[in-house]
């Protein structure tokens, strides 16, 4: 028990505490505003210094105490403070659960068992489903092999659709596998054999399926809300709201490979599509992505949806399911369900959120959150960590922006979650006592007049009143 305690209290201050400050506007339909984000705001601290988020009282206090000692808010007064918020007409049908995230204790349940479309929210159950699946050092390999006949070799897609066309860098998340890196190991060992020349192919057998989903609407990868999902693509091509991907990227990561093999010497005829790799064929080069947890971070982060489906479609294809959209999502909620949450009422057909047919209750997103902000799940944990901060990074650094939210900024770390007529915010509040709690809002529709940024401006004042109040 003692032990439980302890990785929960470190897990829930690396919650609070591992800030990290990009500033990616959301990519979501329905959204308002295509202006450029503004740099992160820091947090003020009172000796004129600046720090990302918030900072312990007593920094010197024992984990325990910091955790343990603040108290607790009484579910009646944090009832009777979010009620006016939660019943706002530019809400519309909402549902709010609150809970301890120490305890696990339910604070606040205002319709969490009703199932609503989460929008990006659903990211939580997909991160889920990834993280305890995966480890730390999980990476993808893109590698080139020899063959299949005379004179060919094949590009193998492993899953990493952030290459770099040029030298990788080791420090970068997207662009961490380099194609001109992978290029001079092929030419080395083509050149050792005593060949300058090849028909270089195209084996997508790993995690095939469609480009987009059925129940997406068909503008959105044309107006860059979601990339074409692919199991290879380039960092440089990455989709963003008004400047769209390529409809293939495999093709485009061919055409950047062949270019920088002719750069490194060798003659190239690009054949196109190839047969899986033989049993013992030789592996002429290959060139590993960050680890698929920091690439989910990034997509958390910046609710980037087609890399969290490329990510989802990877994972369900180690596990041996189904790679199309329904089968990813799928994968995704009988996965979470094997961790222990209730996915009776859940209804998936994909695993970023941009299909209005999910379906999820507000306790289930919560239930998810629990298995990190507990400790129990620590990858989970991890993905919390990589949540945006309010007023500082990724999708919330321009949220809160308001005086009525100012309280949440640095306090609040969480998922946005935009469709048109949908809302929706989960993640973690510090509350003005030093506790932790965990919040998940879910909503649609609004009253005549109600749009988006009134109902942004809604959630984030429940956030705020959260992070501003003991609430005793």
């Amino acid at each position: 028990m003692v032990r439980r305690v302890l990785v929960a209290v470190l897990t829930l201050l690396g919650v609070v505490l591992g800030y990290a400050a990009l500033d990616i506007a959301d990519i979501a339909p329905g959204l308002l505003t295509t202006k450029p984000v503004a740099a992160p705001r820091p947090a003020p601290t009172p000796g004129g210094a600046t720090t990302l988020g918030w900072q312990l009282a007593d920094p010197t206090a024992p984990l325990d105490a910091v955790a343990t000692a603040a108290p607790q808010p009484a579910p009646k007064k944090l009832a009777a403070l979010l009620a006016p918020l939660a019943g706002s007409g530019a809400l519309g049908s909402t549902s709010v659960v609150v809970r301890d995230a120490l305890t696990g204790t339910v604070l606040l349940d205002r319709d969490g068992a009703t199932p609503r479309i989460p929008a990006s929210t659903v990211k939580l159950l997909t991160a889920a489903a990834i993280e305890s699946t995966t480890t730390p050092t999980t990476t993808f390999l893109t590698t080139v092999v020899d063959g299949p006949g005379p004179g060919h070799i094949t590009l193998v897609a492993g899953g990493d659709t952030l290459l770099a066309p040029g030298s990788g860098d080791p420090d970068a998340v997207a662009g961490r596998a380099g194609l001109k890196d992978l290029a001079a190991q092929v030419a080395a060992a083509l050149k050792a054999a005593g060949r300058t020349s090849v028909v270089l192919g195209l084996d997508l057998s790993f995690g095939r399926g469609p480009a987009t989903a059925p129940t997406w609407p068909s503008a959105y990868r044309p107006q860059g809300t979601t990339s074409a999902v692919a199991m290879l693509g380039l960092a440089t091509q990455r989709a963003t709201l008004a400047h769209p991907g390529p409809a293939d990227p495999p093709a485009q990561a061919l055409a950047a490979f062949a270019t920088a093999l002719r750069a490194a010497g060798v003659t190239v005829k690009v054949a196109g599509s190839a047969a899986p790799p033989a049993p013992g064929q030789e592996v002429l080069g290959s060139v590993a992505s960050a680890p698929v947890r920091e690439q989910l971070g990034l997509a958390l982060l910046e609710s980037d949806n087609g890399l969290t489906e490329s990510l989802a479609r990877a994972a369900a294809a180690r596990a041996g399911a189904k790679t199309d959209f329904a089968g990813a999502a799928a994968w995704v909620r009988a996965t979470v369900g094997r961790l222990g949450v209730d996915v009776t009422a859940v209804r998936l057909v994909d695993t970023s959120g941009l299909s209005r047919e999910n379906q999820v209750p507000a306790r289930v997103i919560s239930d998810v959150i629990q298995l990190g902000a507990d400790g129990s799940q620590p990858g989970v944990a991890q993905a919390l960590t990589d949540l945006p901060v309010a007023g500082l990074s990724g999708t919330l650094a321009e949220r809160f922006s308001a005086s009525a939210a100012a309280a949440a900024i640095g306090a609040v770390r969480a998922k946005t979650g935009t469709l048109t007529g949908v809302q929706g915010l989960a993640g973690t509040v510090l509350t003005a006592d030093g506790r932790v709690l965990t919040l998940v809002v879910l909503a649609e529709g609004s009253a005549p007049g109600q749009g988006t940024v009134a109902a942004r401006a809604v959630l984030d004042r429940i956030a705020a009143t959260l992070a501003a109040c003991g609430c005793r």
